[in-house]
């Protein structure tokens, strides 16, 4: 792994990526950059979800980027992330619910496909014709298809990348035949476009476009597949059959929750993400065009698309997962900062009954993670009251009256999300990015 030490890798003010790990986030690989410490990262990222997932050579759910070093970034630091753009570069994708077909995989068909006919994991594959069975294992010809789609669609965006259309069969059949153009893909992506599928069973739909990143974080401490960088797709790796398995223990120490889908990861929020290893490792990937809470289908619009990120150390970070200060919109009503009309009704209040201070107030979004979205409440309690050295009682009440807990993904990725003590928040680093999100 890079260090940042020699001369030559004297840290750069950018890093701009265009290369994509295996699907594999591998603390040993080499990074990219160093960039400095403020330091702006710029990259053209690849689709995720289903373009990885039909090609069985990769190792992972997704095409993320190779991890960017950061100039002092030491492990029990945070990093925090400024998205300061997400632009799609698709003019099309395909999505919908998925199966697995039996003999597939090895175990976790993101993590380990394999070729029914000549048993070979990870075969080398390629394109024949369209359809569902177009990707053709290079060494037996057969069919390898770890995943279907079960119901699906087809999906072209307009010009200004504000809506998008799902097309009939004729018109996905078109960009099926053209697939690599019409996804945008990058030139060192290795995926095979889902747009080779040509899935159709919603026509005629509209639907608008909000990107954000479904990947946006930090390198685990032990190889990790991508996609499983999160307490719910990571629980597969559990004693699982093949090369990746891990134990519990393993999981909660090593993992960083990369891997949230959660909508409000996009262009103007600020994400703190903890750091693992050396440098950090900032890594992003699985960009969506739009997705609703929870990504109920399992999959939503992946697409390619150009992102643009700022980087800032933050020093003794007191969690293992991110916090997010959202973009003031995409906070749930009660976890909204107060108006100034509504302060003055409040020390109106004050003044009646004699409360001599009321306490400064900030969103925050604490990310939790686990098998389970019980689970995971817990887990983003638990971070929260760790976070702002309160009980967990505390957070509840406050999250309750003061905010929401909200579904990022199913089964096992939701935000604990409320106006907390400014106090608390300075006393930990983290009240200068509330007050500039926020204006608090």
């Amino acid at each position: 792994m890079a260090d940042g030490s020699t001369p030559k890798n004297r840290a750069r003010r950018s890093v701009v990526v265009h290369e994509f790990t295996n699907s594999v986030l591998d603390p040993d690989a080499p990074m990219l950059g160093p960039v400095e410490d403020g330091g702006t990262i710029i990259a053209n990222t690849a689709p995720g979800c289903w373009g990885p997932m039909i090609t069985p050579s990769l190792r992972g759910g997704h095409e993320v980027t190779q991890p960017v070093f950061i100039e002092g970034a030491e492990i029990g630091d945070g990093v925090a992330i400024r998205i300061r753009d997400i632009t799609v570069t698709s003019s099309a994708t395909a999505s919908g619910h998925d199966s697995s077909p039996e003999g597939f995989c090895l175990g976790d068909p993101y993590v380990a496909a394999r070729c029914p006919t000549c048993d070979t994991v990870w075969p080398e594959t390629h394109i024949e014709g369209i359809g569902q069975d177009a990707v053709k294992c290079d060494a037996c010809g057969n069919a390898v298809k770890p995943f279907e789609i079960v119901h699906g669609y087809t999906v072209t965006f307009d010009d200004t990348r504000s809506v998008g259309l799902t097309l009939p069969k004729d018109g996905a059949e078109t960009i099926a035949k053209s697939a690599d153009h019409y996804a945008a893909l990058p030139d060192e992506s290795r995926q095979h476009s889902i747009l080779n599928f040509a899935p159709s069973d919603i026509p005629g739909t509209l639907v608008r476009m909000r990107p954000f990143m479904g990947q946006l974080g930090t390198c685990p401490s032990m190889p990790m597949p991508d996609s499983h960088n999160a307490g719910d797709f990571g629980a597969f790796l559990v004693g699982a059959p093949h090369d990746y398995a891990i134990t519990a223990e393993q999981l909660a120490e090593h993992k960083t929750d990369g891997h949230m889908d959660i909508d409000a990861v996009r262009t103007g929020a600020i994400i703190v993400c903890p750091v693992k290893v050396k440098g950090a490792g900032v890594y992003m990937g699985d960009m969506h065009a739009g997705q609703g809470d929870g990504e109920i289908a399992g999959h939503t619009m992946d697409v390619a698309g150009s992102v643009t990120l700022q980087v800032e150390v933050v020093k003794n970070y007191p969690l293992d997962g991110p916090v997010l200060f959202p973009l003031e919109e995409d906070l749930p009503p009660l976890a909204k900062p107060f108006t100034d009309a509504e302060k003055a009704k409040g020390a109106r209040l004050a003044e009646k009954w004699q409360v001599s201070e009321i306490e400064a107030l900030a969103p925050i979004s604490v990310i939790g993670t686990a098998a389970n979205l019980n689970e995971a409440i817990e887990n983003g309690l638990a971070r929260a009251a760790k976070l702002l050295d309160m009980t967990v009682a505390e957070v509840r009440n406050r999250a309750t009256v003061n905010g929401a807990i909200e579904i990022g993904r199913a089964p096992g990725v939701i935000q604990v999300t409320f106006l907390a003590p400014l106090s608390k928040l300075d006393a930990v680093g983290l009240g200068g990015y509330a007050r500039e999100q926020y204006g608090v």
